[in-house]
């Protein structure tokens, strides 16, 4: 096996930790290991630790690598927003990869302390931007001063998470519209603005 230096750019960085992601996909915790990751990402132990110093180090790395937010939705539309965002977990959680790391990951965070507060930082990640989705819909007077949003964070992520790593079943079409629209029910939406008219010319 020809072994390939870690340089210090990101490339080489981002090398060794989609090494250890396929590890953690392939073997779970329990096959995560520094020398598993080495030979996957065909580098030397030593080297590894030199750039992390613990197993623990290299996995936050590596699962904060594919954690990042979804980016925001600009149509101003809330019903349309949330079925963009709720789409995108839906597509998420259904890549074969991210769904084997991310239920090892939230397996070993049951157990190590660090994990577990790393796994509510990357949580609240992802549900800032359907906060964000919901409270400029609140201002604008589209659903009721009175909302719960966390609740409603947590009505419409939630059966993404419980269809595909407890009934482990597949999205149906229109699953996640369905989804958005029960919830908006249940808190009260009013209905979606217009959107902006442009000025005509001339």
């Amino acid at each position: 096996m020809t072994r390939v230096p870690i340089t210090r750019g990101p490339r080489a960085r981002e090398r060794v930790l989609r090494a250890a992601l396929q590890v953690l996909a392939d073997q779970g915790m329990a096959g995560f290991t520094m020398e598993g990751v080495a030979q996957r990402a065909r580098a030397s132990k030593a080297t590894i630790y030199r750039h992390w110093p613990s197993q623990a180090a290299l996995l936050v790395d590596a699962v904060d690598l594919v954690s990042r937010p979804f980016p925001l939705p600009a149509t101003g539309q809330l019903r349309t927003d949330l079925v963009e965002l709720v789409s995108r977990l839906e597509a998420m959680l259904s890549d074969p990869p991210f769904s084997r790391v991310m239920a090892a990951f939230v397996d070993a965070a049951e157990r190590d302390p660090t994990l577990t507060s790393l796994l509510g930082k990357l949580t609240e990640r992802r549900r800032e931007p359907v906060r964000r989705v919901l409270a400029e819909a609140r201002q604008r007077g589209e659903i009721p001063s009175s909302s719960d949003l966390e609740l409603a964070v947590d009505l419409l992520a939630g059966p993404a998470f419980y269809r595909r790593f407890i009934a482990h079943r597949s999205f149906p079409r229109h699953y996640a519209t369905a989804v958005v629209d029960h919830v908006l029910t249940a808190i009260g939406h009013t209905h979606d603005p217009p959107p902006p008219t442009r000025p005509r010319c001339g």
